[in-house]
């Protein structure tokens, strides 16, 4: 029988009542990773015919975890970046993404400055799944035509995250929080 979203969603619920930490992450990275592995599900939510964007696949009011399809027309590289206390596992569906996670070297001792270097880097090729942890920094490259499934601990669009820029050595914090006052 074939593992499906449905199965996956209700198993995510489950490892999240149970355990929001590492290992729990860790089992929903393998459960994804077998998800994946479903030729259905990937064809209908990330095959050609998909529509481009990204989409929410599924949305959990109990846990608040979400099931994203993003499906990208262009290629991109995002600036390193962390999901504040949120987490992000992201599972390859086409193409390839390349991550890197990023150590910050100063102390945050000095406001709106930030010094972050490569820690390490890997790629995902379709099937394979990634966890970045809460606050963990990190940045992603794919090419025109990469298409990913990412689930997250909550809506990414509701928590402050920092972005860093390497160039300037500087973080900027997106708080969603001050727009909506």
């Amino acid at each position: 029988m074939t593992y499906t979203l449905e199965q996956f969603c209700d198993e995510t619920r489950n490892i999240l009542k149970a355990d929001q930490g590492d290992e729990g992450r860790e089992k929903i990275r393998k459960n994804l990773a077998i998800l994946l592995s479903n030729e259905e599900f990937v064809a209908a939510n990330c095959g050609p015919d998909a529509e481009r964007g990204i989409h929410t696949l599924y949305h959990d009011k109990e846990t608040d975890f979400h099931v994203l399809a993003h499906i990208y027309e262009n290629g991109t590289e995002s600036p390193p970046h962390d999901h504040g206390p949120s987490w992000a596992i992201y599972g390859q569906a086409v193409l390839a993404t390349d991550m890197i996670v990023w150590d910050r070297k100063d102390d945050g001792s000095v406001e709106g400055n930030a010094v972050v270097e490569p820690n390490e880097r890997y790629t995902l090729e379709p099937g394979m799944v990634g966890v970045f942890h809460p606050g963990q920094i990190h940045s992603i490259k794919f090419p025109s035509g990469a298409r990913f499934v990412r689930v997250t601990g909550t809506d990414l669009n509701t928590v402050s995250q920092a972005r860093y820029d390497l160039k300037n050595n500087s973080i900027s914090v997106d708080d969603p929080m001050a727009h909506a006052r």
